[in-house]
């Protein structure tokens, strides 16, 4: 199979259940399995970047698009086991495997999403406020203070990433988001999402309201 006309590279890749990592956000990590303790060993004497890929449980397949990570710290515990912590750089898409032992490597191509050529700015604003809707409602039922980041990103695909990485449970929707090639799709599915949780933490609100006073 021949990429000539594609700008590739091999991968390490590192397939995780449920668990889909988006650029510019955290990943920490327990290395455990031997064969990803010898992915890593070889990975921090080169350029400490590796594919994270969703693995479907149901599919028994990882997904086809991930995003590449980069070790910025990690500490080596007994056994040759390690905690090492992460940060979500490009995306990719696997075009072929390249092997599977002792660990996958895949052939990638980076994506992005297309160049904006309209004002995201009402769409970003609009989706900040929903998600500030949804954290005060949950504030309000559970009686405990949460409070958004201070540097909640302003622009509007760095925005749009750091909403798709806390949409927790949903790795199945996440992976779809991270997919997405148009900023303006992404921000406008994510404002879906989150008016649908904030009618439904309103409802709640009120019944709750209704049977304590």
């Amino acid at each position: 199979m021949a990429f000539s006309s594609i700008a590739v590279r091999e991968l390490p890749l590192f397939p995780l259940p449920e668990v889909v990592l988006f650029p510019g956000r955290p990943l920490p990590l327990h290395i455990f399995e031997f064969r990803y303790r010898i992915m890593m060993n070889t990975i921090l004497e080169e350029d400490r970047r590796f594919g994270v890929l969703m693995w479907d449980q149901q599919s028994g397949r990882p997904a086809n698009v991930g995003c590449c990570a980069e070790v910025l710290r990690y500490e080596r515990l007994p056994d040759d086991r390690m905690v090492i912590e992460c940060l979500g750089q490009q995306r990719f898409r696997v075009l072929d495997y390249v092997r599977e032992k002792p660990y996958r490597v895949g052939l990638v191509e980076w994506i992005e999403d297309e160049p904006v050529v309209e004002d995201l700015a009402p769409l970003g604003l609009e989706v900040r406020q929903l998600l500030e809707d949804v954290v005060r409602l949950s504030s309000k039922l559970t009686e405990q203070s949460i409070q958004l980041p201070p540097d909640l990103p302003q622009l509007p695909r760095e925005l749009s990433f750091w909403i798709a990485s806390n949409f927790h449970g949903v790795a199945g929707e996440q992976q779809k988001l991270l997919e997405m090639q148009i900023t303006a799709e992404r921000l406008q599915r994510e404002a879906e999402i989150l008016t649908t949780t904030r009618n439904h933490l309103a409802a709640r609100t009120v019944l709750k309201d209704t049977f304590n006073a």
